[in-house]
């Protein structure tokens, strides 16, 4: 990987990354207003059993996406729809697909000679446009992946500090001992785009995707999910 392309890999990871990333919780928000979070180990469980589910999906469409070109990209997008069971979380997920898009297309002018921005649509899901941007900037599917792994850990530990007022430093050090999974979730998702979309992780977290449905039900938030 050259020197350019790493940088742009830190960039797509990270959570502050003007997309919009920042108003979703990934279901911390309701886990902490229903208990089940509520403090860095707690956390941490919740985001082990994100990462395993939720993230790997999302990490394996951004590795698959690496590679696909326009006349893929309905297929693609069918798979994600099918393994984000949950309305909401389908919803969040081309919410924050349109905000990476338009700053995809301010860095890159196309992510590669057989596809186009354009041919994204309006509303593409986020690892989608995770993995062309990953594409446009020389990266390959086990870099895109890392980074859909690893925003699976960061965005949901960050809103959980501000809802919690966690100790940053105790955080840091707690979600820092999931750095083996979030590689191990990125490994296994990356193999996994070599073969059929449908051979793509579809393992569902019928928790996660309870929280964000009783979330979005709820006029009292702070996050959008």
């Amino acid at each position: 990987m050259p020197p350019a392309a790493r940088a742009v890999l830190l960039a797509l990871a990270d959570q502050r990354l003007p997309t919009g990333g920042h108003v979703h919780s990934g279901g911390v928000e309701q886990a902490v207003t229903e208990g089940r979070v509520h403090d860095e180990s707690s956390l941490c469980a919740f985001l082990r059993e994100r990462l395993e589910t939720t993230g790997l999906v999302a990490a394996g469409i951004a590795a698959a996406a690496v590679g696909v070109g326009a006349p893929m990209l309905d297929a693609l997008d069918a798979e994600a729809d099918a393994r984000m069971p949950s309305p909401s979380a389908r919803a969040a997920s081309r919410v924050q697909g349109r905000g990476l898009l338009r700053l995809a297309r301010g860095a890159w002018a196309a992510p590669g000679p057989d596809v186009d921005w354009r041919d994204l649509g309006d509303r593409p899901h986020h690892p989608i446009v995770l993995g062309l941007a990953a594409r446009a900037a020389g990266l390959d599917s086990y870099d895109a992946a890392l980074a859909a792994a690893y925003l699976a850990l960061t965005g949901p530990s960050t809103a959980a500090q501000r809802l919690l007022g966690l100790d940053p430093i105790a955080l840091a050090v707690a979600t820092l001992g999931l750095s083996d999974l979030v590689e191990a979730v990125a490994a296994t998702a990356s193999a996994s785009a070599a073969g059929p979309l449908t051979d793509l992780p579809d393992v569902a977290s019928p928790t996660v995707d309870l929280l964000v449905e009783r979330h979005a039900l709820r006029t009292d938030r702070l996050f959008s999910s």
